[in-house]
């Protein structure tokens, strides 16, 4: 198939464009570069530097006439969200759409969507969650990815654009940018490996659900072949809060830094962790990778990175 990874030189996009590669997919990349990197593109597949809110990507839609998109492009710092909601409505909400209007006009036949396993539930009541825990969102990060949930439903009712909705939990690993506000097992082995001291927002016991990113990438290619919409958590179920990321990168990089706090930031959960029994039913995936296995290879990537 032909299949458009939006996002495919950030983080995740990335690791999901190497992954269809590998299973002999043929990868259009569309990013704007301003989190992804070249050096992240994979040298098969074919690469637009364009953002997805561009009135040009009408060309790339015709030109390339792709089978599926793989939707990974977004702002996805919740606490950007909330300092400035209007720009993560445009990308996250507008940008999306301008993707979804192209799909229906070019015959795109399935939309695969990353949303969120935390920021959508908001405080959750039960842990872990299932897909049909209340959705509550507690950030405007949050708010648009349930937004866009609920257009990718209208579009199949009124267009009949298949889709597989994908809430990842907390996702870690190579190539996470550790000079932004998200992602703190990027900017804690980042800090560390540079000798810095880091940084525990507020008491360091909230608790995040970690999945290692090549087992969301795995997913990803697994939803393929799905024959119908449905919308799926992609996490391990287990839930470890933010001071055990602290010890277990300090441990694993040999460093010697002290436990410090700061203070807590706007928007954040206090509890995230999501059961994906069901994707392992309906899409024959669970995770591979432990938590220990995963900070092992994310700090081995940091490390190489810094010899270069």
């Amino acid at each position: 198939m032909k299949i458009l990874v939006t996002g495919g030189a950030g983080f995740i996009g990335s690791h999901i464009a190497d992954r269809l590669i590998e299973t002999k997919h043929n990868v259009v990349i569309v990013d704007n570069l301003s989190m992804g990197r070249m050096e992240n593109v994979n040298p098969k597949a074919k690469f637009y530097l364009m953002d997805i809110r561009a009135n040009e990507l009408e060309k790339v839609f015709e030109q390339e006439q792709f089978d599926v998109v793989c939707h990974q492009a977004a702002q996805m710092d919740v606490r950007m969200s909330v300092d400035d909601p209007l720009f993560d409505a445009d990308v996250n909400v507008l940008g999306t759409l301008n993707l979804l209007q192209l799909c229906v006009r070019f015959g795109v036949k399935k939309f695969l969507f990353a949303s969120t396993g935390g920021a959508v539930y908001g405080e959750q009541e039960t842990f872990p969650c299932d897909e049909n825990h209340p959705t509550r969102p507690v950030s405007p990060y949050g708010i648009t990815k349930l937004t866009t949930e609920k257009y990718l439903f209208y579009y199949g009712k009124e267009f009949g654009l298949q889709h597989v909705i994908l809430r990842y939990s907390n996702v870690y690993g190579p190539r996470q940018n550790p000079l932004g506000e998200a992602g703190v097992v990027a900017i804690f082995t980042h800090t560390l490996l540079s000798g810095d001291q880091p940084i525990i927002h507020g008491d360091g016991k909230q608790t995040r659900d970690f999945i290692f990113v090549e087992d969301v990438a795995r997913v990803n290619v697994n939803s393929l072949t799905l024959d119908k919409s449905d919308t799926f958590n992609i996490g391990t179920g287990i839930e470890t809060d933010v001071n055990t990321i602290f010890h277990l990168l300090n441990e694993i990089t040999g460093g010697k830094a002290k436990e410090k706090h700061g203070p807590p930031k706007k928007g954040e959960q206090r509890r995230s962790v999501i059961s994906s029994k069901k994707a392992e039913k309906v899409l024959g995936w669970k995770p591979q990778v432990d938590l220990k296995e995963g900070l092992k290879r994310t700090v081995s990537f940091f490390r190489e990175r810094g010899r270069r």
